[in-house]
């Protein structure tokens, strides 16, 4: 099965054609977050590049936040016009199963981090049992501080990833001793790790229904929680 992914809620444009082979290709560009131009010539490229039409193509996976309100938008409406215009099944991922995918250990906790802006981050933990990727918490939107006091409950070697990971190293490093960091060219979430987190669904014969699929956000958008603010709610 070639699944074709998507990855658009944060600044790095991300997209792969995984199989159960693995990565048969991969584009990267982090770019301004301008994810309306670069995600159909991205596309298109990586399709040409490896001699695949879409035809060929079987499924297809988007990632379903947490993230960028816009970003995300538009992840999911290219994915769900593909889906649509071919026939052919999408499965939406989240974005922190994504990055929590990226690393792998047999000890120890993973804690996704992503920056949701003014202290604040968007998160959920993770550990693997007999191989496979295991979430601990719900997806979470909370302060620095409520993250490391959950954190600290667990008395756990911890591996941090993500740029809320990286912002806020320092903090982090001060709380827990013993953490590992990832290196940064594994602190966003890759197109491959959420096309592999969708291909083990798609091939399970699960898929979302394109009427009812819709992002993550966790929390309502800056414009409306100032509006809510000013307006006493």
């Amino acid at each position: 099965m070639k699944v074709l992914s998507i990855e658009s809620s944060g600044e790095t444009a991300s997209v792969a054609l995984v199989s159960e082979e693995g990565t048969l290709g991969e584009f990267n560009l982090n770019y301004k977050k301008q994810h309306s131009v670069l995600l159909m010539p991205m596309l298109q490229t990586l399709l040409k590049d490896l001699n695949i039409s879409i035809e060929e193509i079987d499924g297809f996976t988007v990632s379903k936040g947490p993230g960028s309100f816009t970003g995300l938008r538009i992840g999911m409406a290219t994915v769900k016009g593909l889906s649509m215009g071919s026939g052919k099944p999408c499965v939406s991922v989240s974005s922190l199963d994504a990055l929590a995918y990226n690393i792998f250990t047999q000890s120890g906790i993973i804690c996704s981090m992503m920056d949701a802006l003014r202290n604040n981050v968007y998160s959920c933990i993770y550990t693997y049992e007999n191989g496979e990727l295991k979430p601990l918490t719900e997806y979470m939107a909370l302060s620095l501080e409520e993250l490391v006091e959950i954190l600290t409950k667990y008395n756990e070697k911890i591996h941090f990833v993500g740029d809320g990971a990286l912002l806020h190293s320092d903090y982090l490093k001060a709380n827990f001793k013993d953490s590992i960091f990832a290196p940064k060219h594994l602190n966003f979430p890759r197109a491959s790790a959420l096309g592999e987190l969708g291909l083990k669904e798609l091939l399970k014969g699960n898929h979302d229904s394109l009427n009812i699929s819709a992002p993550i956000y966790l929390r309502k958008p800056q414009a409306e929680r100032e509006y809510d603010k000013k307006m006493g709610k």
